[in-house]
Formats: C-alpha cells, sequence, structure tokens
C-alpha cells in the first residue's frame, strides 16, 4: 500500500528498501540523520531488517507498515529505520546476535528496538498488527514501549548497556589458541549425531541445505575413506534432488524445505543456495561419476545463467517466494492445468514420477488442489515400473519440463531482487569455474570471467577499495571481509580453470589487501569490517558458518591454496591463525564450521601441485589442464609455466619446461616432482595414485 507521498527510502539503491518508500511509516534508511532525529526528539529507534525475498518480512509489511494505524503509532512513538540485510550485513550480524542472546532464536524480519545510541533493549521477529497465537501485536506493543520509555528510561538503558556489553563479549570472545588434530573427526561425528537417517540432511522440519556440511563430508571420505560420509552425503543430495525443494521445471534449487521431506518447499531463490549447490553437486559427480549429479549442477547454473544474470554479466540476489500475495503461486500446477498443457502419453507418466494428486499436495491453503512437483522415486525405478528404458523416460521429463517451463512464462514472474552482491557474485563464479573445467563448459567459464571482469573494474571507490553492492549503474557500501574472501575464491577457482596468471594476481592482491582491512592481529584471523568503518556495539568477527561459510572459513582456504601456488609461508602462516582461534569453538561447537574443518583437512594432508607447461590455449595444454579439472582433489593446486626462468610465474612452475616440444604435466608432492608426462591418460594415470 502506497500512501501517494514517498518517505526516505525513495531514493535507496536496494529493491527491499525501494517497496518500503511508499509506506506511511516515516522510515529512515540507516545513517546519521536517524540517530540525530532520535536524540533531538527523544525518540527510542525502531530497527526493521528483512530482505525482498523474504516471505514474513512481506507479511509483516502488510499487517502492519502498511496500515495507516500502525504507522501512526510508529511514527508518534519512533525513528523507524529500515535496512535490507543483504546491502548491510554487518548492521544485522550484529543486531542478530543481540535478538539471539535477548530471546533465544532469531530470523527475518528482525525487530529490535534501542535507544538513540545504538543500544538495543527489546527484540522480536515478525509481528503481527494485533496479539494471535501466542504472538504479541503492535498495537498492543508499541504503546507499551512508549509508555516505558517515558517513565521507567533508566531501566531500559541499564537493560540495553547490559545487552549491548554481552553482544561484545559474545563476538570478541577468544576461542582457542591450539590446533587439534582430532578436529575433523568431532566434526564427523557431530555430522553423524544431527544426521537424518530416514530423510538426509541433518535435522527434522524444517530443512536446509548446508552444502558446506556436503563438502566437508566429501573431503573426509577423500581423505579418510570413510563409506558412511559418502552416503551421508550422497543420501541427502539424491533426497534434496527428488524433493520439491528442487524446481523441476525450471531447475536451481529453492530456500529451504518446510517438512522433513525435502518437499514442500518455502519458495525464494537465492543466488548463494545456486551457487554453493551447483559446486557440491559438481564434486560429487567428480567423486563417483554419476551424472545426476552432473545433471543437477548444470540445470542449477543454467537457471541462474537464464533467470538471475543481468546484462551486465553479474547476477541477482533473489527471487521472491510471493507471486501477487500468494506463497509459490508460480511453481504450483492443478491437475486440470497439467491435462491442458501435456498430450496424453506425457501425461499418462506424469504422476508415475512426480506425486501429483487430483486434489493437490501442497498444503496451503487447507483444502487446496494445487501441487508442488516432487518425485516418487528416481528415474531408473519408475521407468522400470513403467516397463520402458531409463534413458526414454528421461527424455520425457526434459521434454514435460520444457512444456511446463514455457507455460510458467506466461504467469506473473515473482519479484527480482536484482542488486548485485560482491560476495555473492564470488561464489557462483567460483561454481561456474569448478563446473566449467569439470564439464569442459566453456559457457561457464566465460560467463565466470565476465562477473569477474565487471565486478574488479566497476565496483571499486575512490581509493580503489572494493565495494559490496551494484544495482543500476551505482555501486555503493564498503566491501567486508565476506566480500574479499568469496571473490579471491572465484579468482582463484578462474586460475585453476583457465591458468589465466590474471585472475591469479588480482586474487592475491584481494587477499594481501583483506590482510590489511581485516585481521586480527591479537588472536589471529579477520573482523567482519575494515577497521574504518563505523562500529556499532562492537567489530563483528564470525567463524561460524551459517547458510553460507563464514568468511574466515573461506579465507584459510584462499590463503592455503595461494600459499601452496606461491610458495609464501607467511600466507600459510596467516591461514593457521585462522584455525588457532576457532579451533575452541570447533570443539565446543564441531559442526559450527564445517567448512574450516574441510579446509583443516586439506591442510594436515600432503599437498599436490601440479605444473602445466606450455602453451595453454593450444590442445596438448589444453587437454592436461582438462584431466585435472576432471578429478576431486581438494588437496591439490595447479599452475601455468609459460617459459622456464619466467620469474612472474607461480614459484611451483618455474624451471619446468615442455618435453619435446610437447606441453608437459609435473606432479610434485612434498618438494619432490615426478617426471613428466604429457598425454591427458597419463596425468589422470600418475592422479589416481595415493598422495
Amino acid at each position: 500500500m502506497s500512501t501517494g507521498r514517498a518517505n526516505r527510502l525513495a531514493s535507496s539503491m536496494s529493491p527491499y528498501l525501494l517497496q518500503h518508500a511508499g509506506n506511511p511509516v516515516e522510515w529512515f534508511p540507516w545513517g546519521d540523520e536517524a540517530f540525530e532525529q532520535a536524540r533531538k526528539q527523544d525518540k527510542p529507534i525502531f530497527l526493521s531488517i528483512g530482505y525482498s525475498a523474504c516471505h514474513w518480512c512481506h507479511v509483516m509489511a502488510r499487517e502492519c507498515f502498511e496500515d495507516e494505524e500502525v504507522a501512526a503509532l510508529m511514527n508518534e512513538t519512533f525513528i523507524s529505520v529500515k535496512v535490507d540485510r543483504e546491502e548491510l550485513p554487518h548492521i544485522d550480524h550484529v543486531y542478530m546476535r543481540a535478538c539471539q542472546l535477548m530471546t533465544g532464536s532469531g530470523g527475518w524480519p528482525l525487530t529490535i528496538v534501542m535507544t538513540p545510541g545504538k543500544e538495543p533493549f527489546f527484540a522480536a521477529t515478525y509481528l503481527p498488527k494485533h496479539a494471535r497465537y501466542g504472538l504479541r501485536g503492535m498495537m498492543e506493543l508499541i504503546p507499551l514501549i512508549g509508555h516505558a520509555w517515558k517513565t521507567t528510561r533508566g531501566e531500559l538503558a541499564g537493560m540495553a548497556r547490559k545487552v549491548s556489553r554481552e553482544a561484545a563479549v559474545d563476538m570478541h570472545r577468544q576461542e582457542g589458541d591450539a590446533l587439534d588434530p582430532e578436529i575433523a573427526r568431532g566434526v564427523f561425528q557431530a555430522l553423524c549425531r544431527a544426521y537424518q537417517a530416514d530423510t538426509g540432511g541433518f535435522s527434522p522440519a524444517p530443512k536446509f541445505p548446508t552444502p558446506h556440511h556436503l563438502m566437508f563430508l566429501l573431503r573426509y571420505h577423500h581423505f579418510t575413506g570413510d563409506e558412511q560420509a559418502l552416503a551421508m552425503a550422497e543420501q541427502t543430495l539424491g533426497a534434496m534432488r527428488r524433493g520439491g525443494i528442487y524446481d523441476h521445471v525450471g531447475h536451481g534449487f529453492h530456500r529451504y524445505a518446510t517438512d522433513s521431506l525435502w518437499r514442500v518447499p518455502h519458495f525464494e531463490k537465492m543466488l548463494y543456495d545456486q551457487a554453493l549447490l551447483a559446486l557440491v553437486y559438481t564434486e560429487a559427480f567428480l567423486v563417483t561419476s554419476k551424472s545426476i549429479y552432473r545433471s543437477t549442477a548444470s540445470g542449477t547454473l543454467e537457471y541462474a545463467l537464464r533467470e538471475m544474470r543481468e546484462e551486465n554479466g553479474l547476477f541477482s540476489s533473489a527471487l521472491d517466494a510471493d507471486t501477487e500475495g500468494e506463497e509459490g503461486g508460480s511453481y504450483l500446477w492443478t491437475i486440470s492445468e497439467l491435462q491442458s498443457l501435456l498430450g496424453p502419453d506425457d501425461y499418462r507418466l506424469l504422476p508415475r514420477v512426480f506425486a501429483v494428486e487430483p486434489g493437490g499436495n501442497f498444503p496451503q491453503p487447507p483444502g487446496g488442489s494445487e501441487n508442488i512437483l516432487f518425485m516418487r522415486e528416481d528415474i531408473p525405478d519408475a521407468a522400470r515400473g513403467l516397463g520402458m528404458p531409463a534413458e526414454e523416460l528421461e527424455k520425457a521429463v526434459e521434454r514435460i519440463s520444457r512444456i511446463l517451463l514455457d507455460a510458467r512464462g506466461g504467469r506473473v514472474a515473482p519479484f527480482k531482487d536484482d542488486k548485485a552482491l560482491t560476495d555473492w557474485n564470488g561464489m557462483i563464479i567460483a561454481a561456474l569455474a569448478r563446473a566449467g573445467a569439470a564439464f569442459g563448459e566453456p559457457r561457464y567459464l566465460a560467463a565466470a570471467e565476465a562477473a569477474a571482469g565487471f565486478i574488479l573494474e566497476n565496483l571499486r571507490d575512490g581509493r580503489g577499495r572494493l565495494l559490496h553492492a551494484y544495482r543500476a549503474g551505482r555501486a555503493d557500501h564498503p566491501a567486508l571481509l565476506d566480500d574479499y574472501a568469496f571473490l579471491a575464491w572465484g579468482l582463484i577457482e578462474l586460475y585453476q580453470a583457465t591458468l589465466t596468471k590474471s585472475w591469479l594476481d588480482r586474487a592475491l592482491a584481494l587477499v594481501h589487501e583483506s590482510v590489511e582491512l581485516f585481521e586480527d592481529r591479537e588472536r589471529g584471523g579477520f573482523f567482519l569490517t575494515p577497521a574504518d568503518l563505523e562500529v556499532v556495539i562492537a567489530r563483528p568477527r564470525e567463524l561460524m558458518d551459517n547458510a553460507v561459510p563464514s568468511g574466515n572459513s573461506v579465507a584459510f582456504s584462499n590463503l592455503l591454496r595461494l600459499s601452496r601456488l606461491t610458495g609464501d609461508p607467511l600466507l600459510e602462516e596467516k591461514a593457521l591463525g585462522i584455525a588457532r582461534g576457532a579451533s575452541g569453538m570447533l570443539r565446543a561447537f564441531p559442526a559450527g564450521s564445517s567448512f574450516l574443518a574441510a579446509g583443516l583437512l586439506v591442510a594436515a594432508h600432503p599437498s599436490r601441485e601440479v605444473v602445466i607447461a606450455g602453451d595453454a590455449k593450444e590442445e596438448d595444454a589444453a587437454s592436461l589442464l582438462g584431466a585435472f579439472g576432471k578429478r576431486f582433489l581438494p588437496e591439490a593446486v595447479v599452475a601455468h609455466a609459460t617459459k622456464g626462468d619466467d620469474m612472474s610465474a607461480p614459484v611451483i612452475a618455474r624451471g619446468k619446461e615442455p618435453v619435446s616440444g610437447k606441453a608437459a604435466a609435473y606432479v610434485c608432492q612434498g618438494h619432490t616432482c615426478l617426471p613428466p608426462v604429457t598425454g591427458p591418460a597419463e596425468l589422470l594415470e600418475v592422479l589416481s595414485s595415493p598422495a
């Protein structure tokens, strides 16, 4: 609902803030003006944090922020501030931690009431207009807070100071100072305890993908040979692929499943999920050679390229869960729709493959007749039941998907948040580069290079420092640790996939700059924010993974890989500083940073360096690089040697020459190199031998 006049959010870059620009609430963006007005008018701050694809953010907006009664109370009682958590993740991080300390949980929309000095004394998530189902209502809550602000200000201020001190201590706690070689085993055991043996995944409903857990399991299997680790990863990957969390029409993954069987999704689609899940399905294909993992990774990346890539080559943040106020409206089908779209032969196959029902299988609203597409069983099993070859059924399912995708194109599309974020683009660059190498798909590599090049050239401030967000020709907001770490990850993957040295040089530059800007010189590891950015409560420092791996976890992997490429021991020492600082947390919460634990597994095993000598654009060198890209070798890095005396080449590549005019691959381990090989089959044989 719009008042017909815009509030102070109207000039925002964020699509989420622009959605609230017409609210009757007199919103301020985060900034000095809001806090000056709060002090001047002697009012508390009402801080609301959300994001454009958040279903419950939209519900609270409709019920409260677009409502004239609620808005009038808010305007009278508060200075109200709206924050896009994707645009200012450090602000979200601090107040989410405060909310968790105050209430024991968190989520979005995040609702905070605080002093003009930015210290919180009330926290909640979604609130309705009026109290219901045990939730306090805004119409009842706002007068209570207003009265308390006027009559018990001292108590509120004391509570706010206490919460702020606790949050600061929590964000700056000393995590540990010694590396435990059994940490990885502890993480594996914790995942085994959490594992849902019947359904896959690591929690009952709601079920989140947690691809970093699966990446850890694939590495644990690789280094230890533990078959249970691989079985847990495969069962989870298969259950997600069959479930409604996977979009069987347009491909790609929804955010999470609301049920225990992965069938009923929460429908928003986030770029980071597409990136990390494409990565782990690619890795699963490299480990097992099962085509279903390759097709899932490819389908997810094709979805991202089709629906999320912008004309400038960057990738948008998210697609909404709702369409015209209906959750999942773009993705649901009635039986009559399916019958009218598909011919009799295809429709005959549909109910055998997908669990569609005449009365519908989507539980909301009760008694509805709409269906989510999720698979009854794998294609080979369905084909046996139908008495037809699996290949024939697979082609039929692909045809059905194309027909339904064309039909979906005639529907109103979900809202797309088209701002591009540096860190999330770094993840999709990494996924495209890894899949491009694994599948021999040059389109993926070209898309990764285009996105990386655009960020490096256009998302810079006047000092040349990286920026966090880009939309409509405008770059804004200082980059955080995650931006540097995830973009460097993408550039390292690009170098590993192409051997184009400029990607390696730029990754090194980002890593050195991140050490300058973010390093915690007392405890090791990195802060989330640079030293010259506004500090709210405390300078945040995150070691635990959330929906994505922490910036520290990714920085550890980057530093370790770059140290092995360049021979620079200082980079490895910085990586070990992260690990030492996180060791206490990993002992207390073993699965809290499985991505870092995966990196520790790599660090604990001998490295392998593969050097390809020869012109990378020529077929003989390209075939050697292609062979390397088709193996799952988390302990290995690949470098390019152009000339034996080229001092600009990575240290491990110096002195390596082609053999008899042919490109050659040198596999080195423990400072010893095996004799060079000149054919991809020979290289694969060498790489298949135990490290």
